[in-house]
């Protein structure tokens, strides 16, 4: 049955001619025909990135399906949006073939961001994690083809690997470890999702485009799967030494949430980004050392800095990075974009959303 009980006898998938703008068209009053928004499926819609891009594409007038297993999501990221018109949550696995049919069907735009989240649950969760990552990429490509459907793909900058060619262009060459060494499971299984992407657009004509996101950071972010900058935010608040792992000179390039929807957004907007590849993400690079002394300062905490090596339990399954910059001139060019909140803002919004929690704050545990 068609969203909001919408007859879908007649319909027309404009993505030859128009891109990810489709208007889907329908049979109504006497053959008059009248143009809908666009409906947009988002996998992975209870999570950090999910959540936010949800807000975005409403505000935007689409209409958005959001599914979600809840997995890693947390359904309070998307509760302030339950009962907004054009706003249909479905709790359920991407694996599961018959929703995931239905749901694509009913969709003109799907963008694909459910994934195990983040190298701390790569290493905890080995199989599970690279297991859930290549199948449901595998689930969405195949459902979108069978569909004749769009679709976004969700990757990392974690792809890039040990490459010291920075800043990181889109067509360089990628530099991993060994398979023995479970972290690279992630890059991994990321580079493999990109490939599958790309193998459905060379051989299937797919209509489909990757997103690499750099470092992406705001309200919501949880601290549980190693993100580093919710982790300092809310052990500054609580008082806790700020846990700063190796010596603090490695490099990161954090990217504001609210930048990164408006990318997606601009993206699903063209009709020339099909079988391409984008950094996402910010060129303004943060040693980590001083990115903690920026959120001390932010909060006023008097919170000691506490420099530690990598915790025992990664078991040598962990290697770290010197830097990790992205190339941003393909998507300038394209959409002319570029991140317009800086590192202090973004800072700032996170302490405020999460002093807005204060009340609710424990301690963290040992990943926390």
């Amino acid at each position: 049955m068609a969203p909001h009980g919408r007859s879908r006898s007649r319909r027309t998938i404009a993505a030859h001619s128009a891109g990810c703008r489709w208007q889907r068209e329908q049979e109504v009053a006497g053959n008059n025909s009248v143009s809908m928004n666009q409906h947009v499926l988002v996998t992975g819609a209870a999570g950090f990135v999910g959540s936010h891009l949800c807000d975005f594409l409403l505000a935007q007038g689409a209409r958005v399906t959001a599914l979600d297993n809840l997995a890693t999501g947390r359904l309070e990221n998307i509760a302030h949006l339950a009962g907004s018109p054009g706003f249909h949550w479905v709790p359920g696995d991407v694996e599961n073939r018959p929703l995931l049919g239905k749901l694509v069907e009913e969709a003109d735009l799907v963008i694909h961001l459910a994934a195990a989240v983040g190298v701390d649950l790569i290493l905890s969760r080995p199989v599970e994690s690279l297991k859930t990552n290549l199948a449901t990429t595998a689930a969405v490509l195949e459902t979108a083809h069978a569909m004749q459907r769009c679709v976004f793909i969700a990757s990392s900058s974690e792809v890039y690997g040990r490459s010291e060619a920075l800043p990181y262009q889109e067509n360089a060459d990628i530099h991993l470890g060994p398979a023995t060494t479970l972290r690279w499971g992630y890059a991994c299984s990321k580079a493999m999702d990109e490939l599958l992407a790309m193998a459905y657009a060379r051989q299937y004509h797919l209509k489909v485009a990757v997103l690499r996101f750099f470092n992406v950071s705001g309200p919501r972010q949880s601290s549980l799967y190693g993100m580093v900058l919710p982790r300092f935010v809310r052990q500054a608040l609580l008082g806790e030494s700020l846990t700063v792992y190796g010596d603090g000179r490695q490099t990161r390039s954090f990217c504001h949430i609210a930048d990164v929807v408006r990318a997606i957004y601009l993206l699903s907007q063209r009709d020339d980004v099909f079988g391409e590849i984008f950094n996402i993400g910010s060129e303004e690079e943060v040693t980590i050392s001083a990115l903690a002394h920026k959120v001390k300062q932010t909060t006023g905490s008097t919170s000691a800095i506490e420099y530690t090596p990598y915790p025992r339990d990664h078991s040598g399954d962990y290697e770290d990075f010197r830097r990790r910059r992205p190339d941003l001139r393909k998507i300038s060019r394209l959409v002319n974009w570029k991140p317009e909140r800086n590192l202090a803002i973004l800072i700032h919004d996170m302490v405020a959303f999460e002093e807005g929690k204060q009340g609710k704050l424990v301690p963290a545990g040992p990943c926390g």
